[in-house]
């Protein structure tokens, strides 16, 4: 009997110890489901980015001759698809929705609209991400802003709206159904060569990857994050494409068969190094190539919690400094309010899964003040990334240097030198209550 005992005893022991065998999740498990949907407008919708006479008609469609553009030129084809995807994260009642699409930028009346349409089919989440690509070769006349139709998207068309609405819609509510056990890894890659800076400083070359599993391995969707402008093509193409990370997710999607998400970086000082389709193949080719090695080589964490905090952005009165935008020997004094075309307030999201934590930015941080936010957020988790374009447009955020310095981005950055310093850290402050929640 004491032999039996014995025998007994020591197999509780090695099933009882740390780390043997599978044991319990810890959690609720976690469930994902993705899908894509194409939103791709008619051709002759104007394309959104550039302000400058290449796009523009020389005179206003006063006559009605043209059914979807009025400032701008009409689009005359599709090179490739304009697509929102979706991906549903959940972990017991925790709920996150990622839109990724291919446009220019979002606004926060198009995310509240977005929301709204979801809860009345019962779709609610704790945390909306709607991230745009930034292409400039992407769709306009999808904004209800006056100022932004007439400098870079042309007026509302109304259908063109109800278009992009509606498919995220659907791409949501088709990834929700979609959901099934899920397990995540995340990596980091580098690409170096395809960027530029704008202002003569280093850039941030890092590649970030989000792999999202079914239990049994096979995938259900990638989410990639780079700091890349859509700008690939220039303001003579008016064929309507997703631009270089268009490209890149197509070829992704080709090689796994699963919607690929494209989130754009700390982006507000970058610029890409190649120009023109060619560039645009060239530059794709290297980052799907690293985004996929990336993917194979990152390990699947056995267990992800999921958490998400929103908050609410507030920023100083938005003014156009006439010195940043028309040279040094004006006074620095001289601006022009601009609260009648740019917020005053915006949705800033923070996401952890597994041993990541990626936080939104309402418009173009510059790279300096992204890896200062990136480097505090791997203090607290493994990797760290930031999410720019998303859940609104506010123009461009710099330190105050770059913006003591007149050039575009200073022209384009609203809300005086501190602007840069008050989103960063409101994006670190995010990270830490990602952080508490755990």
């Amino acid at each position: 009997m004491r032999r039996v005992l014995a025998v007994a005893f020591a197999l509780l022991a090695v099933a009882l110890r740390p780390g043997t065998g599978e044991s319990a999740p810890s959690g609720p498990p976690l469930l994902a489901g993705a899908r894509a949907v194409d939103v791709t407008p008619p051709t002759g919708v104007p394309l959104a980015g550039y302000g400058g006479m290449g796009r523009r008609l020389l005179v206003p469609d006063l006559l009605n001759r043209h059914p979807y553009a009025f400032w701008f030129k009409p689009s005359r084809g599709v090179h490739d698809p304009i697509v929102a995807r979706a991906l549903v994260l959940q972990s017991g009642p925790r709920r996150v929705l990622w839109i990724a699409v291919d446009l220019i930028g979002p606004d926060g009346e198009m995310v509240a609209e977005l929301k709204e349409r979801l809860a009345a089919i019962g779709l609610q989440y704790d945390a909306v991400v709607l991230a745009a690509s930034h292409t400039h070769s992407g769709p306009g006349g999808f904004s209800r802003s006056r100022l932004f139709g007439f400098l870079a998207l042309d007026s509302l068309v109304p259908a063109v709206r109800e278009r992009i609405l509606r498919g995220m819609t659907e791409a949501a509510s088709e990834a929700d159904r979609a959901k099934v056990p899920a397990r995540v890894g995340v990596g980091r890659g580098e690409v170096r060569d395809v960027i530029r800076s704008r202002v003569g400083l280093p850039l941030d070359p890092e590649v970030g990857v989000l792999k999202v599993l079914r239990t049994d391995g096979r995938p259900i969707a990638l989410l990639w994050n780079y700091a890349i402008h859509g700008t690939l093509l220039g303001k003579q193409n008016l064929l309507l494409s997703g631009d270089v990370t268009g490209a890149a997710s197509q070829e992704l999607e080709r090689a796994l068969s699963v919607p690929v998400l494209y989130t754009n970086g700390a982006v507000g000082d970058v610029s890409p190094a190649l120009r023109g389709w060619p560039g645009v193949r060239r530059t794709a080719d290297a980052l799907a190539r690293e985004v996929l090695a990336t993917w194979r080589r990152t390990p699947v964490e056995r267990e992800s919690a999921l958490r998400a905090v929103s908050d609410r952005l507030h920023l100083p009165p938005p003014r156009l400094s006439l010195r940043n935008c028309l040279g040094r020997w004006l006074p620095s004094g001289l601006t022009v309010g601009m609260g009648w075309g740019f917020p005053s307030e915006a949705e800033m999201v923070g996401v952890a899964v597994g041993d990541s934590a990626w936080v939104t930015v309402p418009g173009e941080l510059q790279t300096r003040l992204g890896q200062a936010v990136k480097a505090e957020g791997r203090r607290l988790f493994g990797h760290a990334f930031i999410v720019g374009i998303s859940n609104d447009y506010a123009g461009y955020f710099l330190t105050p240097e770059e913006y003591a310095r007149p050039s575009y981005i200073a022209c384009a950055s609203l809300y005086g030198e501190a602007g840069g310093q008050l989103v960063a850290a409101r994006a670190t402050d995010i990270l830490k209550k990602l952080r508490e929640e755990r």
